[in-house]
Order: C-alpha cells, then structure tokens, then sequence
C-alpha cells in the first residue's frame, strides 16, 4: 500500500444535491462547489431536484452563470429532469435539454412510476445517445418505510423498507432497457439483489451501469444505535449483506463511486427517523471513507479504486460534459498515510447532517 502523495485524472462526483435555486440555507451553488473543491473533486453532477425543478435549458444555464463566478476550480455539471416538473406525468423536452448539454437525465429523489413514461423517456434518451439515470425506490412498495429492518426499527416501532422496493424498480427499468437499447445507471444501489440484478443485466450485454455511495459500502443499519436521522437516508442503509455485497461488485468493477450530496438545514434532520429528510453530506468525506473501505478493508488496488472515481463516471456522461471535464484539466492528488479527523465544523458545505465526526481516515486530497 503506498503512502504520500499520488496523482490521478480529477475525480467526478455524478450525484450531488446543490440546493440553488429552493434551498440556499443548506447549499448554495457556490458553496457546493467549495465543497467539492475541498473533497478533491474535478467536476460534479447536480441533480434536477431544485425547486423549481430543473426541466428546461434556461434552469441549466442558470446553474452555470453562478458556476462561472466561483474560483472553486471545479467544472458544473448540469442533469436534467426526465419529467416535466419531476412529477413523472409526462416526459420533459429531452431533446431540447440534450441540444443545452446536460449530463444525463434523472427524476433523482422520484421513481418514475408510470411504465408508459419511463418507456417513452428512455425510447427518446436511446435515440439521443443519452443516459436516463432512475432513483430505483417503487413507491408503492416501500408504502412510507424510513428504515431496513433493524433493531432499531423494530425497539421504535418504524415503518420498514422492504429490499423490494429497490429491486422492482430495477427489474423494471431493466425490461425497458431491454426494450430500447438505452444506456440506463442504477443511482445510489443499496440491496445484494439489486447488484444480482446489474451483474446478470451487464453479463446479458445490456448498457446498465449503477453507483454505490460511501454510506453504503462504511455502514449498515445494524450500526444505527439511536434515533439519529443523521443515518437516514434514501435508499437506506442496507443490513451486512447488503454491505458486503456491495464492496464486492466496488471491487469487481461492477459500480462507480458517488456520493448523492444531500444538504439539508439543521431543522429538517432534527426530528428522528420518523420525521426528518432524507439524505447526507458527503463531499468533503467521500475519497476518504471510500479509501478506507475498499483499499485499506476490502484490498482494492489503488489505481481500480481510483478509476471508480474518475474512470468510470464519466462513461455515463454526454459527450458535452465530459468534454467540459476534459477541458478543465483538474487533477485530484491524495495525501495517504497522513490520518486525520473528521472535522464537521470545519466543512465548506453550508450543512451539517453528517454521521462521520471525529472518524479518523489515512487518505484525504492534497489542499489547493
């Protein structure tokens, strides 16, 4: 295992939250990207769940006029939404959004329920050449759950998130992917038979690809002790083998790395499991906790580590974004073997729901 500093192609996050415009308390472009900056990051995706939703080129440019201003070095990068207003109904000008050079398209934060409009969003991206990323969690079968099944759960008496949920979303847009050759990313994957599901699809020769977050590959649900929404988050944490699982695909090159940065103001995480939003902050943690996972636990080589953090995000791009990665140049250079703390206090993000305080990690990117 080598220590000091190393190099590599600049990292791409694909699933950030900035919450600009809607909720600037929690994150604002800006300090999103400073965010990103101090996470060692080249590039990051936002996601179109900003109020108003971002379904129209004029919300993408929006997005990069505020990016233009910040010295943070990292390139925006915009998704767009499948369905107009992300309410699922209808499908979103999609040519249009490709024609204003999004990244990909995602409802991220909603399952697009209707199969008749899932079909005809991902018929149109196929034709397009684009990728329709899908927040695989059904609705109708996670029936209101805020949690795995999991002491916790059942000592507060919570509602319970069948693994189903995940994996009939995933069957289903697997079958639509069949249908129409569209290149599909499963987002933050969180059930052993979820990742069943992408091996035998990739195995069949389907273009699906699909992201593990660092929360899910470091913690469980049996790690939730207390009534903390601070482990709340959508998809849940799975139990331990789920967890395994998903540190075996990680390894096997079968997911990417993302974070689904989720800032949220103090107010909205402090009501328990039961009330709180969902989601985390991640992007100041994520090269740390996922070295330490999967190099320093699971005996990763570096360099494959490393690519599920440059590599292999940007083969779910559009040819537009990855160019605006490739022209900005910025490389993401570690420092490891220096352990240092988890510091919350000390983030650039604007929030704080974050469950890694005090945790000690020996690899963190080198300050610019």
């Amino acid at each position: 295992m080598m220590n000091g500093l190393v190099e590599f192609p600049g990292f791409v996050d694909v699933h950030v939250h900035f919450r600009d415009p809607g909720v600037p308390s929690a994150e604002t472009t800006l300090s999103g990207l400073a965010s990103a900056a101090k996470g060692g990051f080249a590039a990051v995706v936002t996601m179109p769940n900003t109020v108003p939703a971002c379904d129209s080129a004029e919300l993408m440019d929006y997005q990069r006029r505020i990016a233009q201003s910040s010295d943070s070095g990292v390139a925006l990068l915009p998704s767009a939404c499948i369905t107009k207003g992300r309410l699922g109904r209808e499908v979103a000008d999609l040519e249009a959004l490709a024609e204003a050079g999004c990244a990909f398209f995602t409802d991220d934060g909603s399952y697009v329920q209707d199969d008749a409009v899932m079909a005809e969003a991902m018929g149109r991206a196929a034709r397009l050449g684009l990728c329709i990323c899908e927040h695989a969690m059904d609705p109708a079968v996670q029936k209101g759950g805020v949690i795995r099944d999991c002491a916790l759960a059942r000592r507060l008496g919570l509602p319970v998130i069948s693994p189903d949920a995940e994996t009939v979303a995933i069957r289903r847009d697997l079958s639509i992917c069949r249908d129409t050759g569209c290149r599909l990313h499963i987002q933050h994957i969180s059930t052993a038979e979820g990742v069943s599901l992408v091996r035998d699809a990739r195995r069949e020769g389907l273009p699906v690809t699909a992201e593990a977050t660092p929360h899910h590959i470091l913690l469980c649900c049996e790690d939730i002790v207390r009534d903390d929404a601070n482990f709340k988050m959508a998809p849940p944490l799975g139990n331990h083998e789920d967890r395994a699982e998903l540190r075996r695909a990680v390894k096997d090159g079968v997911l990417m790395f993302a974070t689904d940065h989720a800032p949220h103001p103090a107010a909205t995480k402090s009501c328990g499991f039961a009330k709180s939003a969902n989601g985390i902050i991640g992007l100041e943690t994520a090269i740390a906790i996922t070295y330490h996972v999967m190099v320093e636990e699971e005996g990763m080589a570096v360099e494959d580590w490393a690519a599920a953090w440059w590599k292999m995000p940007r083969s779910i791009l559009s040819p537009g974004a990855a160019a605006a990665i490739e022209a900005n140049s910025r490389s993401t250079t570690l420092v490891i073997g220096q352990s240092r703390k988890v510091a919350v206090s000390a983030f650039a993000s604007l929030s704080r729901n974050c469950p890694y305080d005090g945790m000690q990690f020996d690899c963190w990117p080198k300050e610019v």
